[in-house]
């Protein structure tokens, strides 16, 4: 085998999620640690970004769960490993991990898996199909309560000669900085979302799915509004509804039942979601089920804006409450609309210190730099 090491990365899509932009960062820091970049993926939006000088890409079905499909993609990356005498296959999703489990087998190559959720499982079958994240010799876990999620639930798959442990996602903090946004473009931003700016503006983002909580931040906005007894702000709901029709027409039913229709946007899409987190004055991460990591609340820290988080999965690790952010009870109205009157009727001081300690936060723990070098760490150790 050549001592150049080289990875082959497995996702189902390259899309904006938080799996998908640690797949870009890692194949984009391996090359410049001369380590050779492979990405197989089935397409998706990121993959116009990638630097195909740097990074080498191969198109395959891995989003799909068919059974012959997955058959197919196995005996596809067994020939993609041969071909390219690749030395560790990283999977990020659990039908691809399957074709990567049965091709790592066959070539006797480095088996690593990331843990990007919890699963849920209803049966046997359900989390035997789940099991594949941890058949790997590397068990990556994005954080400490998915960690934990592992340890209590597929203990009967982990052995001595695996690997688990916690490598905590990062973003780029470069990227995310309030000081590298213009003007201008906030201006622009605020100009296309048919936004004034006389009034705060409390931003909520994520895909339209229940469980991101949209309901609940609709129903503390109006708590909030019969609290003060008038709109003091303006609500965004920012997120793409993929397809889930009937849930965005309850949500805006919701607003139309408040009667904040003309106080809460519902936009589709944001390129630049730094700009969207500088022209907001408070943004909410309002999940009602556990984030694996919580990316919203790790983004507002790193762009110094106040989160208000729920107080369930990896947000507990990412939020120092009171300090860097606040928690509030998952699922609960009124204990989020409590959270946005108390920052609502803090002193700039006050908000400009959290600031500058979230963002403090985010770049001693949860920079991109330091997960993709301890990924990279982590690649050589179970080579050697």
């Amino acid at each position: 085998m050549s001592s150049t090491l080289k990875v082959l990365q497995v996702i189902p899509k390259l899309g904006y999620g938080g799996a998908e932009t640690g797949c870009y960062d890692i194949a984009h820091y391996l090359p410049e640690n001369d380590c050779e970049s492979f990405i197989v993926t089935s397409g998706g939006e990121l993959l116009k970004f990638i630097d195909k000088k740097k990074v080498k890409v191969i198109r395959l079905p891995v989003h799909s769960k068919n059974p012959l499909l997955i058959i197919f993609n196995s005996i596809a990356l067994i020939g993609i490993i041969l071909f390219n005498n690749i030395s560790i296959v990283h999977a990020r999703s659990r039908a691809p991990a399957w074709s990567c489990f049965f091709a790592t087998k066959i070539t006797g190559r480095k088996f690593v898996t990331t843990f990007h959720g919890t699963y849920n499982f209803s049966s046997k079958i359900k989390k035997f199909y789940n099991s594949v994240m941890v058949r790997s010799n590397l068990i990556i876990a994005g954080s400490n309560f998915i960690f934990s999620h592992i340890k209590e639930n597929y203990s009967e798959y982990l052995y001595e000669k695996k690997k688990l442990l916690v490598i905590f996602r990062g973003i780029n903090v470069d990227y995310f900085d309030s000081t590298t946004k213009l003007e201008s473009d906030e201006k622009k931003l605020l100009k296309k979302w048919e936004i004034e700016k006389d009034k705060k503006i409390i931003l909520l983002p994520g895909r339209l799915t229940a469980w991101k909580g949209q309901e609940v931040f609709i129903e503390a906005i109006n708590l909030v509004n019969i609290e003060l007894g008038y709109e003091a702000f303006n609500g965004v709901i920012l997120g793409s509804d993929q397809g889930r029709d009937l849930y965005k027409k309850k949500l805006i039913r919701l607003t139309e039942q408040y009667r904040m229709t003309k106080q809460v946007k519902f936009i589709d899409h944001c390129k630049d979601m730094a700009l969207a987190y500088k022209i907001s004055d408070i943004v909410v991460s309002a999940s009602i089920e556990p984030e694996a990591f919580g990316r919203v609340a790790v983004e507002a820290q790193s762009m110094e804006k106040p989160i208000i988080a729920s107080n369930i999965g990896g947000s507990n690790e990412t939020v120092v409450d009171e300090k860097t952010g606040f928690l509030f009870d998952s699922n609960n109205a009124k204990s989020l609309s409590e959270k946005i009157i108390k920052i609502l009727s803090m002193d700039k001081t006050s908000l400009k210190s959290i600031g500058i300690e979230a963002r403090k936060n985010i770049i001693q723990k949860f920079n991109v730099e330091k997960m993709c070098f301890s990924t990279y760490s982590e690649y050589k150790r179970i080579i050697n």
